[in-house]
């Protein structure tokens, strides 16, 4: 099954438990136990298995999350997608830097504000 056939199973599930007429902020704070467990299962190097449920209970609680807002999760999807398919940038440090902000970094790095070897800040008084 497809993610947007899927998409549309969950949304009739949270329609069946009156999940989406419920309190946002209530669902918040779930999309915020999920994302711990993702934390949790990757710092402690779990199995894969743990990190999919995490991933998937998150994906489950952002759509109802959109449902209890009055957007469509997919519009979500369609619009991050628009903002990142023509991105440039590079990885730093093993993250995915966008070029707007590498052109930031570089100023921090000539003004001895950022180390340009760890890319991180240096302390300042």
């Amino acid at each position: 099954m497809n993610l947007m056939a899927l998409t549309t199973q969950i949304e009739g599930w949270a329609i069946d438990k009156n999940l989406d007429k419920a309190d946002p902020a209530k669902q918040m704070l779930k999309l915020t136990e999920e994302h711990g467990e993702l934390a949790a299962a990757l710092a402690k190097g779990r199995k894969k298995a743990k990190v999919k449920d995490a991933v998937g209970d998150m994906y489950v609680v952002l759509t109802i999350l959109c449902m209890q807002l009055d957007i469509d999760i997919r519009d979500c999807i369609e619009s991050a997608y628009g903002d990142i398919a023509d991105r440039k940038g590079k990885m730093v440090n093993g993250v995915f830097v966008k070029e707007e902000d590498l052109q930031e970094t570089s100023s921090l790095y000539r003004d001895g504000i950022a180390n340009p070897e760890t890319g991180r800040r240096k302390y300042q008084r």
